[in-house]
């Protein structure tokens, strides 16, 4: 007599193979549209101060002490290498730009101090895109002064996980940047950029198209932050030279110049518009 044994086929919600695979893409992408939603609504998120700029800032004090160290072992300038000039330039960008760092890490300090002292629907917790730089000061700033705050990261070849700043609870990596984005301006109700490059620039110029066609349907106040940076970057009076934005446009968004300034704008627009 034959006997049979039961094979157990793997449900489908256990199919590690098949969820992983290019046919389940759409629950993939679902996940991570439900998921985020789900443990944010736990921790009593719903309204965000997000913070966007580079990756390669340091602390001010950590890029000075990199450059003076790489400079004094640096030999003559008549015997320095292409490498060397490089590299001396590299270090010497880092540490003019890491001056924001500092400031970021202020900034969102004050901004979590003033958000704590709020009711709890009036809460304003700051929002970074989880990684070094600008990301991290955001994130260092509002541990800093005893709150939680929030790391959006993004799974990169050369980024490994979230900065250690952010409530592990509200720490997230997306795998779609399109979700990631989303979830900067859902519940996003002030966006403040400091300087950045190419993944800032994206991330600015979709806000501001998004607010610029009333696809947002709030009011969501940008504040570029550092006169110096914005002014020699972008001649947003030229856009209206030529046609391509209307004049009220470049009202889309505000130039702030120091953690004061920035802090008082930034609580007075929540003010206004909570």
């Amino acid at each position: 007599m034959i006997q049979f044994m039961p094979n157990n086929p793997k449900k489908a919600y256990d199919n590690q193979d098949f969820l992983n695979g290019h046919d389940a893409r759409s629950i993939r992408v679902l996940c991570e549209l439900l998921e985020p939603e789900v443990r944010l609504r736990q921790q009593g998120v719903e309204n965000t101060v997000v913070f966007f700029g580079s990756a390669r800032p340091k602390p001010s004090a950590v890029a000075d002490a990199q450059l003076n160290e790489f400079s004094a072992q640096l030999p003559s300038e008549s015997e320095r290498t292409d490498e060397d000039i490089a590299q001396l330039a590299k270090l010497q960008s880092i540490a003019r730009l890491s001056k924001y760092y500092d400031q970021a890490v202020q900034l969102s300090a004050k901004l979590t101090e003033w958000s704590e002292k709020n009711p709890d629907n009036q809460k304003y917790f700051v929002c970074s895109g989880g990684g070094p730089g600008m990301m991290e000061a955001a994130n260092k700033g509002a541990n800093e002064a005893g709150g939680k705050s929030i790391a959006l990261g993004i799974s990169l070849p050369f980024e490994q996980g979230v900065n250690p700043y952010a409530d592990s609870d509200l720490s997230f990596e997306f795998h779609y940047f399109f979700l990631r984005k989303f979830y900067f301006l859902y519940h996003a109700k002030a966006i403040v950029v400091f300087p950045g490059g190419f993944g800032t620039m994206d991330e600015l110029f979709e806000t501001l198209t998004l607010a610029q066609t009333n696809k947002l349907h709030k009011k969501m106040p940008v504040f570029l932050y550092g006169k110096e940076f914005w002014d020699g970057l972008i001649n947003f009076d030229h856009f209206i030279k030529w046609g391509v934005i209307s004049p009220g446009d470049v009202n889309l968004f505000k130039i702030v110049d120091d953690v004061d300034d920035a802090f008082g704008q930034i609580t007075a627009s929540l003010h206004a518009h909570s």
